[in-house]
C-alpha cells in the first residue's frame, strides 16, 4: 500500500507544492490569468493559502518518508478536501464555473488520505 500511497500523494504534493509557490511569489496581475478568483481575495489571503498549500505537500511527503508523526499525512490529506470544497465555493459565487480540477483534486486527496491511513 506504500507504493500506492506513492503513486498518488507524490504527483498531489508536486501540484500543490508548485501551485502554493505561485501563489506565495507571483504577482497577482501574474496569478491572474490562471486563477480569476485572485480578484476578489485580498493578496495577504492568497499568500497564505499558498503556505497552507506548501505545508500541506509537505505534510503528504515527509511523515512517510521519515517515520516522524505519522498522522501528519492523513491530516494533510483531509486538509486538502476541505481546501478544495472551499475553492469550489469560491469558484461557483464569482464569474469563473470551472471546478473540474478541484473536483478531481478532493478525489485525489480522499484516496491520499484513505491509503495513507492503511500504514498508519
Amino acid at each position: 500500500m506504500n507504493i500506492a500511497y506513492g503513486i498518488v500523494a507524490g504527483p498531489l504534493a508536486l501540484f500543490y507544492l508548485y501551485a502554493g509557490a505561485m501563489k506565495v511569489f507571483r504577482s497577482r496581475d501574474r496569478l491572474r490569468p490562471m486563477m480569476a478568483w485572485v480578484d476578489r481575495m485580498p493578496l495577504p489571503a492568497v499568500r497564505a493559502l499558498g503556505t497552507v498549500e506548501i505545508l500541506g505537500a509537505a505534510g503528504l511527503i515527509l511523515p512517510p518518508l521519515s517515520g516522524i508523526a505519522p498522522w501528519l499525512a492523513p491530516a494533510a490529506a483531509v486538509g486538502f478536501v476541505l481546501l478544495q470544497i472551499g475553492a469550489i465555493a469560491v469558484h461557483l459565487t464569482g464569474e469563473d464555473r470551472r471546478i473540474t480540477l478541484n473536483v478531481g483534486l478532493i478525489a485525489t486527496a480522499a484516496v491520499a488520505g484513505w491509503s495513507a491511513t492503511t500504514w498508519l
